[in-house]
């Protein structure tokens, strides 16, 4: 059975059991006069609350951390609500250098650490950056999540097949995760 399409007739618990792209979710909430801003889990909280009351899902706002950027230097703190600017880009960049990207890992780090300072911050990229420890995967990024597990289980297949497997697999009822089973896909090739 296909994948059914993303309408305010889908169920809750329909909606939840298949995955939808962000930009889809976006163009549902937008089809029905949501908000389309945040996160992909934000955005499916959302619909869910939509479907299920036929109501907007009425949400609290957060303060933002009110840091003037361009007085920041090592012994500033982090402070509450941390967000990866451009100009704490530029900052980390000017420090670290032009290598200098907003990982996962770090971004985590950075807003679990509102009390630390920048200097300390550096010192926590390093030690990331030099960890042989793989990165979890957060719930919204399954794609990603999906195509790590591909690769642990097939190190003799591409990139290309591992797409084909996951487009299967999200058409599917169920969970999105990896299984030696997508690989039927395949076969037909």
């Amino acid at each position: 059975m296909p994948r059914p399409s993303l309408t305010k007739e889908l169920g809750p618990e329909e909606f939840g059991q298949y995955y939808f792209l962000k930009e889809e979710l976006k163009d549902f909430c937008r089809s029905e006069g949501l908000k389309v801003s945040g996160s992909k889990g934000d955005l499916e909280k959302r619909i869910v609350h939509y479907l299920e009351t036929g109501e907007e899902l009425t949400e609290s706002v957060k303060a933002k951390s009110p840091v003037n950027l361009s007085e920041i230097t090592l012994d500033s703190r982090l402070g509450e609500n941390f967000r990866c600017s451009e100009d704490k880009r530029e900052f980390f960049e000017r420090e670290i250098g032009e290598s200098f990207k907003f990982k996962v890992k770090f971004q985590k780090w950075l807003k679990s650490n509102p009390d630390r300072t920048y200097r300390d911050a550096i010192e926590a990229y390093w030690e990331i950056i030099n960890s042989n420890e793989k990165t979890s995967i957060d719930k919204q990024f399954q794609y990603n999540q999906y195509i790590r597990d591909f690769f642990e289980d097939n190190d003799d297949k591409s990139l290309d097949d591992a797409i084909k497997c996951w487009k299967y697999k999200k058409g599917l009822k169920g969970h999105n995760r990896y299984e030696k089973s997508d690989l039927t896909v395949l076969k037909g090739d």
